[in-house]
């Protein structure tokens, strides 16, 4: 194994080159433990490492901590003393979210990624509005998307072929692929993507056959599945941790737990191109602050009514707006918080200063 095999360049090693002088080591972290982190070295050795003070204090969120998929710098211990993140280095792609629940931070998912698979099936987990928040947090990542609709065998040739169309016709730069461990040649176009250096993440819905299409690219069990349900046909997912995986082929594999939920973490400029189509209508609406409601002059509700339109998908639009919107708001009131303890911080060790500095100046 080498570097190169785990998805260093050129440009990692440039940024690297300042932190050698160090005696720091490359790694790339496959696996969080919480308190510790699984990292790979560049000769296939794995370690388990701690980070350093610095590292943590200098991160202005969560997500600025190493995650799994980070390349990071680490000073090389022995029996003695734990080997330590010293610094982590600029990522390339990062996919991330929204955080579960009210707060207003960001969950990285995957950093340093190529490819993300999102797997469905064309059953009980088909959702256009989910795939469209996945497209929109996979373009804001600057990955590749990829959807597989699995579990083929469990549904008709049209229901499997119905919901492949209505994702291309979602999102027409995404590859999508009808698959079933079944018929296991329908899975073999994935091995396309994956080539030396290649990282590729997964996601999707607890059930939808996630893990059971990762253990045939690795070619085992590696990641354990549940029994089957046989009334939904579905194997309980039983990843609980996101972790990196190198193939003996070539290819680098990040699982993640089963998403369902997906928060946005994105901005405008990411929403408007997914909804390229609604845009280029928005343009001929009769006014500028159209709302796309039911009066008069709105081109999108023109197009509705032609039927070149459905309204499911201006509503996902229009609801993602607002979900951005909101998100943008709170990230400011988060800002502004930040900025007061920050301004509160400062005069207080300003007056502890003065105080010292009285002290000696009387002694």
């Amino acid at each position: 194994m080498t570097l190169e095999d785990l998805g260093w360049n050129e440009a990692f090693a440039e940024e690297f080159s300042a932190l050698a002088a160090n005696g720091w080591k490359p790694a790339r972290l496959i696996r969080d433990n919480k308190i510790t982190c699984g990292a790979l070295l560049g000769d296939g050795r794995e370690v388990e490492v701690v980070m350093s003070g610095k590292v943590y204090h200098d991160a202005r969120t969560d997500a600025e901590l190493p995650a799994v998929g980070d390349w990071v710098a680490l000073e090389i211990g022995d029996d003695n003393k734990e080997h330590v993140i010293r610094a982590r280095l600029s990522r390339q792609t990062c996919f991330s979210r929204k955080m579960s629940g009210r707060r207003t931070e960001e969950q990285v998912i995957a950093a340093n990624i190529h490819v993300v698979v999102v797997v469905t099936d064309a059953g009980p987990d088909f959702n256009l509005r989910r795939m469209e928040r996945y497209f929109a947090i996979i373009g804001r990542s600057r990955a590749k998307a990829v959807v597989l609709v699995n579990k083929a065998d469990l549904f008709s040739d049209e229901e499997n072929r119905t919901a492949a169309e209505a994702i291309r016709n979602q999102n027409p730069e995404a590859e999508v692929h009808v698959t079933s461990l079944k018929k296991k040649s329908s899975l073999k176009a994935l091995k396309e993507y994956l080539k030396p250096g290649i990282s590729i993440t997964f996601i999707g819905s607890s059930g939808t056959g996630k893990s059971s299409v990762i253990n045939y690219l690795l070619g085992g069990d590696y990641q354990w599945t549940d029994e089957v349900n046989g009334i939904t046909g579905k194997g309980r997912h039983t990843t609980t941790a996101r972790e990196l995986m190198v193939l003996r082929g070539g290819g680098i594999i990040i699982d993640n737990p089963g998403i369902r939920e997906v928060h946005m973490w994105t901005d405008e400029t990411t929403l408007r191109e997914q909804f390229g189509d609604i845009e280029e209508l928005a343009r001929h609406c009769r006014f500028d602050n159209c709302r796309h409601g039911p009066h008069a002059g709105c081109a999108i509700r023109a197009a509705m009514a032609e039927g070149k339109m459905e309204l499911t998908r201006l509503e996902g639009f229009l609801k993602l707006e607002e979900e951005i919107a909101k998100l943008r708001l709170s990230r400011q009131k988060r800002q502004m918080t930040i900025a007061r303890r920050d301004r509160q911080d400062y005069r207080e060790k300003s007056r502890r200063y003065d105080a010292r500095r009285n002290r000696d100046f009387e002694e």
